[in-house]
């Protein structure tokens, strides 16, 4: 009677094994980019932030505190995915007598925000997905750079309109 047991325990043993079926895979994370110096730092645009060994600079220039004065808004081209990149932004500290680092943005485009006199801009950075799945990244100047304050989730319409994700009445 114990070796009737054992056998078949052997047997439903043996046949729980094998390569198991193929089902949804997990999903993986994208590695973020670390800036090579801190916010508020005084930093040199064309090295400091997210930049590779040997960057392919991009720069897209903006007004970003209503002065008049472009902020310096830069990209390394060759750490992009496609289109979306990782803009650092450095906003010039007269007094200091430099370029200090205020964040990266990530996204394919950037769009300036109102703001108030004297206030940096909001921006709304767009990151393509795939298909036609884009994130919205929502950006607010605080404490001398700018911080990611919200993500949404949208898609892009025939008419290139975007329908995005609405919270839930608790916020979330």
């Amino acid at each position: 009677m114990r070796s009737s047991w054992v056998a078949a325990l052997a047997a439903v043993a043996l046949g729980c094994g094998g390569p198991r079926a193929a089902g949804p895979r997990p999903p993986s994370a994208t590695q973020v980019p670390t800036p090579q110096v801190k916010v508020g730092e005084c930093a040199t645009p064309e090295r400091d932030g997210v930049m590779s060994a040997t960057p392919a600079r991009q720069r897209h220039d903006t007004d970003l505190d209503g002065d008049g004065e472009p902020e310096v808004v830069i990209a390394d081209r060759a750490l992009c995915q496609g289109d979306n990149c990782h803009w650092n932004v450095f906003v010039a500290d007269g007094a200091a007598g430099c370029q200090r680092f205020a964040g990266t943005l990530a996204g394919t485009a950037l769009e300036r925000g109102p703001a108030a006199p004297g206030q940096f801009a909001p921006v709304r950075a767009y990151w393509h997905l795939g298909g036609d799945r884009v994130l919205l990244h929502d950006y607010q100047f605080r404490r001398g750079g700018y911080q990611l304050v919200e993500v949404i989730l949208c898609r892009r319409r025939g008419d290139d309109r975007l329908a995005c994700a609405e919270p839930d009445a608790s916020g979330r």
